[in-house]
C-alpha cells in the first residue's frame, strides 16, 4: 500500500477510488484524524483538505488526470514513451495530449492567440512533441507566431496532413467536437518534422481569400463594417485575428 486517499469529501473519495481500481493501485482509505501508515509515500486529498494534511508527498484531486502525478511519484520517472500535443488549427483550435495512442486530455481554445494552454501543456509533459494540422493556414500561421515568440522559431514541430481528421457530427456544440476530434486524429498521424519558423509565414494571399476575410468581417458586424483590403490581407497572413481587423476599423472611423 503505497497511496493513501486521506478525504471526507465523498466526490473527490469517488473519482480517486475508481481511477485507482482501473489502475489496480492498492489504497488505504482514510479520513483526516486518521494515522497515515509508514508504508505510504504518496497522499491523494482534495484542494479544500490539501493544507489540513501534514505529509511531504500529497496530491490534490481535481479531475482523472491525477493519475499522471501519480504514476510520475511512484514510478520516479516518466511514465509515457511517446506524448504528443497534437492541435487542430482554426478559428477556435481544438487541442489534444495524446501518450502512446491514448487520449489524455483535450482543450477548446478561445482563439488561435490562446497559446497559454499549449504552453502549460508543454511544462505539464516534459518532453512532449507538438504536432499541428496543415489547413487552415492563416488560423495555423497566427498561432505560430505567437508561439514562436515564447518557443523560438526554431523549435521543432511536426506537420501533418489534417484531411478526413474532421468528422461529421450533429448537434449545437457539433463545432467543438469536431475540432476536438480532429485534434485527436492529427495526434495519431505521423508528419513531417519540420520548425515553427519555416511553417509560421504564408505566401501572398489570392483576392479571393482577400474577398472571403471582407464578407467575413461584414457578417460578424451584423453588416455594419467592411474592413479594408490591406486589413484583410494582414489577416489573411496571420498577423491579425479578424476580430483586430474590425476593431482597428472601428479606431480609423471615429
Amino acid at each position: 500500500m503505497r497511496v493513501a486517499i486521506v478525504t471526507e469529501n465523498a466526490r473527490v473519495y469517488y473519482m480517486a477510488t475508481k481511477v485507482l481500481r482501473d489502475y489496480g493501485i492498492p489504497f488505504y482509505s482514510l479520513r483526516l484524524r486518521d494515522e497515515i501508515p509508514f508504508d505510504v509515500e504518496v497522499v491523494l486529498t482534495s484542494e479544500e483538505e490539501y493544507n489540513a494534511i501534514n505529509f511531504p508527498v500529497k496530491i490534490a484531486v481535481v479531475n482523472e488526470n491525477f493519475i499522471d502525478s501519480l504514476l510520475n511519484k511512484l514510478e520516479g520517472r516518466e511514465r509515457f514513451k511517446n506524448i504528443y500535443i497534437a492541435i487542430d488549427p482554426g478559428e477556435r483550435p481544438g487541442v489534444a495530449v495524446v501518450a502512446d495512442n491514448r487520449v489524455i486530455e483535450v482543450h477548446h481554445l478561445k482563439s488561435p492567440k490562446d497559446i497559454d494552454v499549449i504552453l502549460n501543456l508543454l511544462e505539464k509533459y516534459p518532453g512532449a512533441r507538438v504536432k499541428i494540422g496543415h489547413g487552415a493556414k492563416r488560423y495555423r500561421s497566427l498561432m505560430l507566431k505567437n508561439l514562436a515568440n515564447i518557443l523560438g522559431e526554431d523549435f521543432p514541430i511536426f506537420l501533418v496532413n489534417e484531411r478526413r481528421t474532421t468528422p461529421k457530427i450533429g448537434g449545437l456544440e457539433a463545432s467543438q467536437v469536431q475540432d476536438i476530434v480532429a485534434s485527436i486524429n492529427i495526434a495519431l498521424r505521423d508528419g513531417r518534422e519540420t520548425t515553427i519558423g519555416e511553417l509560421m509565414h504564408v505566401g501572398e494571399p489570392t483576392k479571393g481569400e482577400i474577398d472571403y476575410i471582407k464578407t467575413r468581417s461584414r457578417e460578424l458586424s451584423n453588416g455594419m463594417i467592411t474592413i479594408s483590403s490591406r486589413l484583410a490581407r494582414e489577416v489573411a497572413k496571420g498577423n491579425l485575428t479578424l476580430e483586430e481587423a474590425i476593431e482597428i476599423h472601428k479606431k480609423k472611423k471615429r
